[in-house]
């Protein structure tokens, strides 16, 4: 049974002030829910709707109805089990090897797949600026399909980061250099920008290589690629130069 104590507390886990307050954020699904618990993630309580999750002691665990699932739950169509997880302390993050860095990235799908492709491509470390959407965002979370247990993600000042690494700086553009016709190293700081404005001045002034996907349609009328499939791209590139 969920109290309406519960209730309150997870349906309000969809405002990242409340995330931020009660210092917890929400998974969904199986899948989702099980790769965190393999992780350093700690989890608060798991609801499910059926006998899964065996290995989790009777006092982190209640057994509802798929009603009570579907008061809780974000999913137009809910699953059969809910969990929270306590959100941890920001790790540090070390300059080396490739590094993705998002600026005002928005969309919660977007970003929850390029997690997954860090994650896919071996990417370590994903840094963001505020402006980009809080990773413990539901859409966000349940987009990793898991791979946030394996990528870290912080949140900080991307301009000032950036103009103090020692590595190089990519900047996606589409003025950019062929990123086919590149020889591209096995470190460095690849930006993303913005889905609808790109990458900000500020951090554009930071740049110093700039990189761009060609189009190879006869007409050229499309606008740009979205984000997420332009850095499978730039990312796929960046690891076939260092194979």
């Amino acid at each position: 049974m969920v109290s309406k104590n519960q209730i309150k507390l997870i349906t309000s886990l969809q405002q990242k002030k409340f995330r931020q307050l009660h210092k917890l954020f929400i998974a969904e699904g199986v899948k989702v829910i099980q790769e965190l618990l393999d992780s350093n993630f700690v989890l608060e309580h798991l609801f499910v709707t059926e006998s899964i999750f065996e290995n989790i002691k009777n006092d982190s665990k209640s057994l509802i109805s798929e009603a009570e699932l579907k008061k809780i739950s974000y999913l137009a169509t809910p699953n059969n089990c809910l969990a929270l997880f306590q959100i941890p302390e920001p790790e540090l993050m070390a300059s080396s090897g490739l590094i993705v860095a998002l600026d005002a990235v928005r969309d919660p799908g977007n970003l929850g797949t390029i997690i997954r492709l860090c994650d896919w491509y071996g990417i370590e470390q994903l840094w963001c600026n505020e402006q980009t959407v809080d990773l413990y965002n539901p859409k966000v979370v349940q987009a990793t399909m898991g791979s946030l247990a394996r990528v870290k993600v912080r949140y900080l000042d991307l301009e000032k980061q950036i103009s103090e690494t020692r590595l190089p700086v990519f900047g996606t553009f589409m003025d950019g250099e062929n990123i086919y016709q590149k020889n591209l190293p096995n470190e460095g700081v690849l930006i993303l920008g913005n889905e609808a404005n790109g990458i900000s001045s500020a951090i554009e002034n930071l740049v110093t290589t700039r990189l761009a996907i060609p189009r190879f349609g006869k007409i050229q009328k499309t606008e740009s690629l979205n984000v997420a499939t332009a850095t499978a791209i730039f990312l796929s590139e960046f690891k076939r130069s260092t194979v």
